[in-house]
């Protein structure tokens, strides 16, 4: 998606000064079948600017074909467009010299409430007819923090989301009412084998709802 420059601008600005590098813009049509919000992108989504482009995002597509969607009938997008990285210092084991390594990180609610403009701002041009957040964050972004994946996956919600106040310095609860299904992020496989017939039974009972 093309955002007005004012918009990218006042994210940079709310963004200032935290660890974050790269900007990925959302992804897909403007009237799609589903809008799955996730997490923050990846080094290789800040490299080639495509979201989901990772290995998450090799299972995620697997996912996604399992109930009859593609890039092309789905907007993909996340919760922040930035990279989250921590500074971590050790030594390399091949070298053994020291050396300084950036790995990708959670992003924190500060940064998550810096990029929130570019959110709601999504929404409003997409109209989802319904939106899959994708782990704890998208949940969370949407729905509040009460909200927790491990209690909310494959359970449909209708109502109200968490947008910006017209001050745009804390939240507020939509007068628009969403469809949200919450599902695991495809990376959590990786951590938890034992969730793989959990994420896809939640895909399977999603597949109706389209």
């Amino acid at each position: 998606m093309k955002y007005p420059d004012e918009l990218v601008e006042a994210v940079k600005r709310r963004s200032a000064g935290m660890p974050l590098e790269g900007f990925v813009a959302g992804q897909g049509p403007n009237r799609p079948k589903l809008m799955l919000l996730g997490e923050a992108p990846g080094r290789n989504e800040v490299e080639n600017h495509i979201p989901f482009s990772g290995a998450a995002g090799k299972e995620l597509i697997k996912l996604m074909n399992s109930v009859g969607l593609s890039r092309e009938n789905t907007y993909i997008t996340s919760a922040v467009r930035s990279r989250p990285f921590k500074v971590v210092q050790r030594i390399n084991k091949r070298t053994q010299q020291e050396e300084i390594v950036r790995p990708n990180r959670t992003p924190t609610k500060k940064e998550i409430f810096a990029h929130a403009p570019i959110v709601d701002y999504e929404l409003r041009q997409i109209q989802p007819p319904l939106i899959a957040t994708l782990g704890n964050i998208g949940l969370q972004r949407l729905l509040g923090n009460q909200h927790q994946i491990t209690h909310s996956h494959g359970q449909l919600y209708h109502g109200s989301v968490l947008e910006l106040n017209a001050a745009q310095d804390n939240y507020q609860w939509s007068e628009k009412q969403y469809q949200i299904y919450p599902l695991y992020h495809p990376a959590a496989i990786f951590y938890n084998r034992s969730l793989s017939e959990t994420i896809i039974e939640d895909w399977k009972h999603l597949g109706p709802l389209l």
